[in-house]
């Protein structure tokens, strides 16, 4: 039996019991040191298959690249992780135990799953500093926004955010007056105020400047251990910077995985993705 097998074989045992109370999603069972594995997922669009038998695992706070060529499936891939498709077969797990195929998007994003988009979403007209404020898992209701103040606690995070994404001397300045760059490292710092144990980042460096690039590369690497990363990119020099292990995905399915070089030198990739 496979790795992946065993893990789903054990969470498919136990997901019937913690699903009861889907919103206790608290306790993140990562005892395989997997935090997130897709076992056999197909997805179908009008007998297109978007996905097709896909299986991969991430471990716990490793920095994943993901790469192919338009078409592969890295959209519909992460829609399945966040919730917003559903697999016509295969299983999704986040840890040991939580069914993602049987959970709402709320729901994935409170048990600890971020996205981010390839433009980013941003507060223009308020400060730096109120973005990152109004990204906190805390109560959105009118009266309590309205009547809520922070508390030391809540500041000092936000200071240690503003210092990961380099933004401290930003932090009174509108979020619509950053930019392209800046407002990337805003975003992933409103997702970081949530708490995220899993980040997906779609295509985080396109339209930015070489050294903004090289930044955001220190950024991702800083957060790679604290955190997992799938990041789904183009830019091979960025992935180069990145390190780590590379999968490529063609035709929904897995076509290759390695480093870089490993991948680059793969025949099959360069037929279908680089060699275009």
């Amino acid at each position: 039996m496979s790795r992946v097998d065993a893990i789903a074989q054990d969470g498919a045992e136990n997901s019937a019991t913690d699903f009861g109370h889907p919103l206790d999603v608290n306790a993140l069972d990562l005892s395989h040191n997997v935090i997130l594995y897709l076992d056999n997922i197909t997805v179908s669009f009008d007998g297109f298959k978007a996905l097709n038998k896909l299986s991969l695992s991430i471990d716990a706070g490793e920095l994943r690249c993901i790469i192919g060529p338009n078409g592969a499936g890295k959209t519909t891939m992460m829609d399945v992780i966040t919730g917003k498709t559903r697999p016509d077969r295969g299983k999704a797990f986040f840890g040991q135990t939580l069914d993602l195929t049987h959970m709402s998007e709320p729901e994935i994003a409170h048990a600890g799953i971020g996205r981010k988009f390839q433009k980013p979403t941003i507060f223009e007209n308020h400060t730096v500093f109120e973005n990152l404020e109004l990204a906190m898992k805390t109560d959105k209701r009118v009266r309590s926004s309205l009547f809520s103040t922070l508390n030391d606690e809540t500041r000092d995070r936000i200071a240690d955010t503003l210092q990961v994404i380099r933004l401290n001397s930003q932090a009174e300045r509108p979020a619509g007056l950053l930019s392209h760059g800046q407002k990337q490292w805003l975003e992933i710092g409103m997702l970081l105020m949530q708490g995220p144990k899993l980040l997906l980042l779609d295509e985080p460096v396109a339209g930015m400047t070489d050294d903004e690039t090289a930044r955001t590369g220190e950024l991702f690497k800083s957060l790679a251990g604290k955190h997992s990363l799938v990041v789904v990119e183009h830019d091979m020099a960025f992935i180069e910077q990145l390190g780590g292990k590379v999968t490529v995905l063609h035709e929904g399915s897995v076509l290759a995985e390695g480093d870089l070089a490993t991948v680059q030198n793969d025949p099959r990739v360069i037929e279908v993705y680089l060699g275009r």
